[in-house]
């Protein structure tokens, strides 16, 4: 064969082929999986977001033993773009309670939260969220208090999917004193303290009167997590007067999805919104005030 009918042999094109087909056939990866492992964990250098959380998931669900190592050095590989560490982390944090032994893997990931790079402190952070994770209890609560809000943030969501209510206590002692963008990141997670709702119930309540505009807005759109509308019917009826025009125009949206038979008694509450100064409340106070009149 002459020189210039030599064909290049595109390694990373071949290998993203086999990946792709991989990933599209389950069946196919079972049947080839000693030899599809290593090429699914090659192609991450160069798959898209998509396709490289697609790879992980398989990996992660039907080869969990054999590849937990090379995700872990997946998510703390500074040289890795941060979306691909960012899915290897949540697929830690999916399999972790399902190894055979996740001690190691604990302990490894225990000692990463002490790196100095936040950005590798957020990613083992969050891997260490899973229900049942005693172990990591203590460090991530002290990490609510770590000088960068994106570990903290992460924090906050870990410490909450360990769904231990005994933890409830802990962030809202931290929710008293935390910074605006905290607060509102615990906000939006204590809902998942199933078996607390009537404690997280009155806290959203109590943060309806808050001073921050976005925080109020917060407990407005979360108090339906754990509690019925019409149980607040007059929290609504107050929320209805607030400065922000988001709240005036949520306030009365739930109040529309109550029953109308329920609703006579706030009509003059209703009626004063019709002049509101934004179109989007007027329209939503008129929408109500024709099924409480029908």
């Amino acid at each position: 064969m002459g020189k210039n009918n030599i064909i290049k042999f595109d390694s990373k094109q071949r290998i993203m082929d086999r990946a792709k087909a991989y990933a599209e056939s389950l069946e196919l990866f079972m049947a080839e999986q000693e030899k599809a492992i290593p090429i699914l964990l090659k192609s991450l250098k160069y798959a898209d977001l998509k396709t490289a959380h697609k790879i992980l998931l398989i990996l992660g669900n039907f080869a969990r033993e054999e590849t937990v190592e090379p995700i872990y050095n997946i998510m703390t590989d500074p040289n890795t773009r941060d979306e691909i560490r960012s899915s290897a982390s949540t697929q830690l944090n999916t399999i972790s309670p399902l190894l055979e032994d996740p001690e190691p893997l604990i302990d490894k990931l225990l000692e990463d939260i002490k790196s100095p790079d936040p950005d590798l402190r957020v990613h083992v952070t969050f891997a260490l969220g899973w229900e049942g994770n005693d172990r990591a209890i203590v460090p991530l609560i002290e990490l609510l208090y770590d000088d960068n809000i994106d570990v903290q943030q992460a924090a906050v969501n870990a410490i909450s999917n360990l769904r231990d209510d005994r933890i409830l206590d802990l962030l809202l002692d931290r929710l008293k004193q935390a910074g605006a963008e905290q607060k509102r990141c615990i906000l939006y997670n204590l809902w998942r303290f199933s078996s607390k709702h009537k404690k997280v119930e009155e806290v959203y309540l109590e943060y309806m009167d808050h001073e921050d505009d976005d925080i109020r807005f917060d407990a407005v759109v979360l108090l339906e997590t754990v509690s019925e509308h019409e149980k607040h019917i007059s929290s609504y009826c107050k929320a209805m007067k607030d400065r922000d025009t988001r709240i005036r125009k949520l306030a009365v949206e739930r109040l529309g999805e109550i029953d109308a038979g329920k609703l006579s008694s706030i009509r003059e509450h209703v009626e004063n919104l019709i002049k509101d100064p934004d179109k989007g409340v007027r329209q939503a106070a008129l929408n109500l005030l024709k099924r409480i009149k029908e």
